[in-house]
C-alpha cells in the first residue's frame, strides 16, 4: 500500500470520527463578549464606521473634499514652479526657504530641458523593473520556503 493511499484512509477514518461527535456549544463568556461587543459596535456613531457604511450624502463630500485638496495641491504645485521668479522670492527673511525656493526654481528650469519621450520612456523602464523584482521576489519565495512535494492548484 503506498503512502497516499494510507493517508487517504487515515483521513477518512478521521472524518467519520469527526462527524459523529456531537458539535461543542461556545463557553457562556465567550458568548456574553461577543454580544457586548456587537451591542458597542452598533452604538459607535457613523463616522467610526467603515467607509462603506458612512450615509451616501458624507461620502459624496468626503470625495469632493479630496478632489477639491488634490487640485488645491497641484494648483499651488504649478504656481510655486512657475511663479518663483517673482518678487515674493525676495520678500523672505529666512535664509534657508530662500535656498529652497531657488533649488525648486532651478529643478523646475531643468524638467523644462527634459524631452517628454524620455520620461514615458523612464516610467517605462521603472514599470518594467519593478515587474521583475515581483517576479524574483515570487521565484526566491517559491524556492526558499515552499515544500517541493506539496501540490499547489
Amino acid at each position: 500500500m503506498s503512502n497516499d493511499e494510507s493517508e487517504r484512509r487515515l483521513e477518512i477514518i478521521i472524518d467519520a470520527a469527526l462527524a459523529a461527535m456531537p458539535p461543542r456549544p461556545a463557553p457562556a463568556s465567550l458568548e456574553a463578549r461577543v454580544l457586548a461587543e456587537l451591542a458597542h459596535r452598533a452604538a459607535l456613531p457613523w463616522w467610526q464606521h467603515s467607509f462603506a457604511a458612512w450615509p451616501r450624502i458624507a461620502r459624496l463630500g468626503f470625495v469632493l473634499l479630496c478632489a477639491l485638496l488634490a487640485g488645491l495641491a497641484f494648483v499651488g504645485g504649478v504656481w510655486a514652479v512657475h511663479d518663483l521668479g517673482s518678487p515674493a522670492l525676495g520678500a523672505l527673511s529666512m535664509p534657508w526657504a530662500r535656498h529652497l525656493f531657488a533649488l525648486v526654481t532651478v529643478a523646475g528650469e531643468l524638467a523644462r530641458l527634459v524631452p517628454s519621450h524620455w520620461v514615458y520612456e523612464g516610467l517605462a523602464a521603472s514599470v518594467a523593473l519593478y515587474a521583475a523584482l515581483f517576479g524574483l521576489g515570487i521565484a526566491a519565495y517559491r524556492t526558499l520556503y515552499l515544500d517541493p512535494n506539496s501540490q499547489v492548484t
